[in-house]
């Protein structure tokens, strides 16, 4: 039902005589049965929980014409907000009948929003277009250009120990800072099979179901957030050390996905979500220590120094701060957050001390950055 059909018939049933701009949710629902008209029951639910943090038992006009074309209000968030509404009786759960791809909705919905009532919303206004293309365009190009380097040098292990791979135009070197370019495509750069694998499988498991919740919008702000943030800090922290891998995205996605099942612990519904926790953590931890090692004990001779881990941490440390402003609410505008200017004022004033950093400090403390390949 459109706007202007939804205008005609309110009018031609005279449910609002007075001409107040409200409409009783009583007479609307027996209208809708009445006429049999194509309203999803879920709309119904919500436009009842709207008059119920109406006094007066009323909806809004315009609140009812948002509803319809799918619009929340800022009125029924802020119900949402103070608690004012009654929840759906009936868990997505038990939504019998589901296809395949409804199913894993459903799932994803259980898997990253902490409130029933949200839930709900995305399940049911959810659309398959524009499928989550980042988090898969990213990983499938992080696999070819693995791949191809992988055929080209003939070593599918440890890839960072043959020189011609540093010499790639992606790779993060400190002594190729001036190419801005490289702060970045060094995400499509990998130490080896075991940390792509690794990054592929937590994008896919993690960030594609937030991509489908948040949009791309947000997701890829906040991955690419992680990835030059870990730059940069390598730049700062390990002034010497080259850097490759998705790593710093990664954690970002990770880390804001974790806190915010911590800080929603009690609404959270998906299963097992005590073990799933522990053992994230405890990959996350094993990669980091993992990439220590490597950096300052590496099992093989090695021409020069070998990637830095502190790009994990800096993601990490993105995705605590920026990622739970960003998934804090999945349809409330950025800007309309006053958490959200105070992170990116934080993540805007980081920028420009590494862009200064990086242009003076190599030079007034004489660093003795390796010849880069």
């Amino acid at each position: 039902m459109d706007r202007s059909s939804l205008l005609q018939l309110i009018q031609e049933q005279q449910l609002d005589p007075e001409n107040t701009g409200f409409i009783g949710a009583d007479t609307f629902t027996g209208l809708v049965h009445s006429h049999e008209l194509p309203l999803d029951p879920a709309k119904l639910d919500m436009l009842v929980a709207l008059a119920q943090s109406n006094d007066r038992g009323q909806v809004c006009y315009q609140e009812l014409v948002d509803l319809i074309s799918s619009k929340r209000s800022s009125s029924f968030k802020r119900a949402i907000t103070n608690g004012q509404r009654a929840l759906p009786q009936d868990g997505l759960l038990d939504e019998p009948g589901l296809g395949v791809y409804k199913r894993f909705v459903r799932y994803v919905a259980y898997e990253i929003l902490p409130r029933e009532v949200d839930r709900h919303w995305y399940f049911y206004r959810h659309r398959s277009c524009p499928p989550p293309v980042f988090m898969a365009s990213v990983t499938l190009a992080q696999i070819i250009v693995f791949l191809c380097y992988g055929a080209r040098l003939n070593k599918w292990v440890l890839q960072t120990y043959h020189p011609e791979y540093m010499k790639s135009p992606l790779v993060y070197h400190p002594g190729h800072r001036a190419r801005a370019w490289r702060f970045l495509t060094y995400m499509f750069m990998h130490v080896g099979l075991e940390q792509l694998g690794f990054n592929a499988l937590l994008q896919l498991m993690i960030g594609v179901p937030l991509e489908m919740v948040h949009g791309l919008l947000r997701i890829s702000l906040l991955y690419l957030a992680g990835v030059l943030a870990g730059s940069l800090t390598v730049s700062i922290t390990d002034m010497r050390a080259p850097v490759v891998g998705g790593s710093g995205g990664v954690y970002a996605l990770c880390s804001a996905h974790l806190a915010n099942v911590v800080m929603n612990w009690a609404g959270m519904r998906c299963p097992y979500k005590l073990l799933r926790m522990v053992l994230a953590l405890v990959c996350m931890s094993s990669e980091v220590g993992r990439a220590v090692w490597l950096r300052f004990s590496p099992p093989l001779p090695a021409s020069g120094p070998q990637p830095s881990f502190m790009a994990h941490l800096a993601g990490a440390v993105v995705g605590v701060s920026m990622g739970l402003t960003i998934l804090r609410s999945y349809e409330e505008r950025l800007r309309d957050q006053c958490g959200w200017w105070v992170v990116l004022l934080a993540y805007g004033t980081f920028l420009l001390f590494a862009i200064f950093w990086n242009v003076f400090a190599y030079d007034m403390l004489g660093a003795q950055i390796p010849p880069p390949p």
